[in-house]
């Protein structure tokens, strides 16, 4: 008893373990090399396009692959190549590239007004180059609600699937979770599917066996060469139009190379062509803001000429809670990614990974590291780089045993709590600020009780008995969770006995932050920007709802899912056209 409560204060002072832990596998990864793709330093001054797609992310590369089947297209992407850049590829480095903060990272990070840490991407493919890899469609209800066609975003999803989806191997622990969430009555027993059922199931991963990450990059070999131009270390300043007609029409853009030279390119002068964002929950309303797009008193206060009054711009602006419990485990465990989810009737998910890395010189704790900031032993005003290698020194002396176990974690349908973005300057490589008001609707937070509660009986459970300690109770474990510095909140007293006061101390985010350009208030349900021509918003900015347990599945299919419905359009128009001649 006392060598586990001694256990347990090493915990709460020293131990980030690991959350998207990384496979031990440390592959060769083939670097890759498209003709079409170059760096904007190459980039002609001014050049003519029937698409321009702003943003190479997850939604931006399967779109602009599409698009290139029959027109010519321009991908500018503000980041550089995933290939051949070990961040991105090697599993082993997930934790070095969300630490990474230097002007090449992948990653840029932000801290919500809300004082949560949180990463956006900077590379050519997105998202799926920085995240834990989980791969899981959108229910049927979901694909409904946003007006898809059920058939078609079947075939846009096994697109994607026969590039970047694999089916994971579960190890011991994830094992017992999944049995232990069976047990807990989150049935039935869905096995391995890419499909959001209710239940508990085995879901994709984009990480091979090898552990090699495939990421939304992949799908430009779908494109056709000769019908696209990628331009790296692109970074768009802000969208031109045409003001003098009846409707603000888009016609160009404006973006610097890494060098700080201008360039410019537009769209040729056929009926049809557009601009289209795909730049992300935080970039898309930036963008348009910066482009004079928005709130027309917000702007005013930066100077920027106003093209269209768009007071919706920003607006619902959302990220799912995540509070996660940290169990101590009495037997080793693997280190695991998310690879199941419990999908329960009380509005939670609930999810688990387990494990920490360790190496000859030192530990890497996943997203629960001091270097990363979403679960550190340093608080997050004091990290100073002398700060962090302090405390990474501290947790490598540690004996093995304080870093057995693995976080069940619970992430809330939705959600219902909305905030909003606003700019902080008229310079769009600095991030936005932005407040997503966690728990701030009583049913978001009461949803995050209800998948605590199923946690515990997850813990509590005979499957998982052989990966917890039976005198550890619940509120240790509340105590332990509670003792990480996971954000810049205070704590209270009665973190340990109100679970609503846990939910609102202990909240994280699990990156699936969205909304900004959101349907029926910025754009129309063609994903058409609402009184302009020419412009379009296709990416997780337009999301009410997060999709699914995991929403990269669903921004990847709607890249392709609108890059066919687009081509679609035009070819009827057209043929439409011909007609009348």
């Amino acid at each position: 008893m006392a060598a586990n409560q001694l256990l347990a204060r090493q915990l709460v002072t020293f131990v980030a373990a690991t959350f998207f832990a990384l496979l031990c596998s440390s592959p060769q990864v083939r670097g890759v090399h498209y003709a079409f793709m170059k760096d904007a330093t190459q980039a002609a001054n001014v050049s003519y396009y029937d698409y321009i797609v702003v943003g190479g992310g997850t939604a931006g590369c399967p779109l602009a692959a599409t698009l290139s089947e029959r027109f010519r297209v321009l991908l500018l992407e503000r980041g550089g190549s995933p290939y051949g850049d070990e961040r991105v590829e090697d599993m082993t480095r997930f934790t070095d590239t969300l630490a990474d903060t230097s002007p090449g990272s992948p990653v840029q990070r932000f801290v919500s007004e809300d004082g949560v840490i949180n990463s956006r991407p900077r590379v050519l493919g997105g998202g799926s180059c920085i995240n834990a890899g989980f791969y899981t469609r959108a229910g049927d209800d979901y694909v409904r609600g946003a007006g898809w066609d059920l058939e078609a975003t079947g075939a846009a999803y096994r697109w994607v699937e026969d590039v970047v989806a694999f089916h994971p191997e579960l190890g011991p622990w994830q094992a017992a979770l999944q049995a232990g969430l069976l047990e807990s009555g989150i049935t039935p027993d869905n096995g391995f599917t890419f499909d959001h059922l209710d239940g508990t199931k085995v879901g994709g991963s984009i990480f091979d066996a090898d552990g090699r990450r495939h990421t939304a990059a992949d799908l430009l070999r779908y494109a056709r060469a000769d019908g696209l131009d990628v331009l790296l270390w692109a970074r768009v300043a802000k969208i031109l139009f045409n003001v003098r007609g009846r409707r603000p029409v888009a016609r160009g853009v404006v973006f610097h190379d890494s060098k700080g030279w201008m360039h410019k390119a537009y769209l040729n002068a056929r009926r049809g062509n557009e601009i289209i964002l795909s730049a992300g929950a935080m970039g898309s309303p930036q963008l348009l803001m910066l482009s004079g797009v928005g709130p027309a008193d917000h702007l005013r206060l930066f100077g920027i000429t106003l093209v269209h009054d768009q007071p919706e711009v920003g607006q619902g602006m959302s990220d799912n809670p995540m509070n996660a419990i940290y169990v101590p485990s009495p037997s080793p465990v693997e280190t695991s990614l998310i690879q199941v989810v419990g999908i329960t009737q009380v509005g939670s998910y609930i999810e688990g990974s387990s494990g920490a890395r360790h190496s000859a010189s030192a530990r890497n704790f996943g997203m629960f590291s001091p270097q990363t900031g979403q679960l550190a032993t340093v608080p997050p005003k004091q990290r100073t780089p002398e700060a962090i290698a302090r405390a990474a020194e501290t947790m490598r002396q540690l004996d093995d045993s304080a870093f057995r176990g693995g976080f069940i974690l619970e992430k809330i349908l939705g959600p219902l709590s909305t905030g909003h973005l606003g700019l902080r300057n008229r310079n769009p490589d600095d991030n936005p600020s932005v407040t997503f008001n966690y728990f701030s609707h009583p049913e978001d937070l009461r949803r995050c009780v209800a998948g605590l509660s199923v946690i515990e009986r997850v813990i509590q459970s005979k499957a998982f008995e052989n990966f917890t300690y039976t005198d550890f109770s619940m509120e240790t474990l509340l105590n332990m969770s509670t003792g990480f510095p996971v954000n810049l909140l205070p704590r209270h007293d009665n973190d340990t006995t109100s679970l609503e006061q846990f939910c609102r101390d202990t909240v994280m985010t699990i990156w699936h932050y969205h909304g900004g350009c959101q349907v029926g208030r910025v754009v129309d349900t063609e994903y058409r920007v609402l009184g302009l021509d020419a412009l379009r918003v296709i990416d997780g900015s337009t999301f009410n709802a997060s999709p699914g347990t995991n929403p990269q599945a669903t921004v990847m299919m709607l890249g392709r899912y609108m890059g066919l419905k687009i081509q679609s359009e035009r070819l009827k128009a057209e043929g439409s056209e011909r007609t009348k001649l």
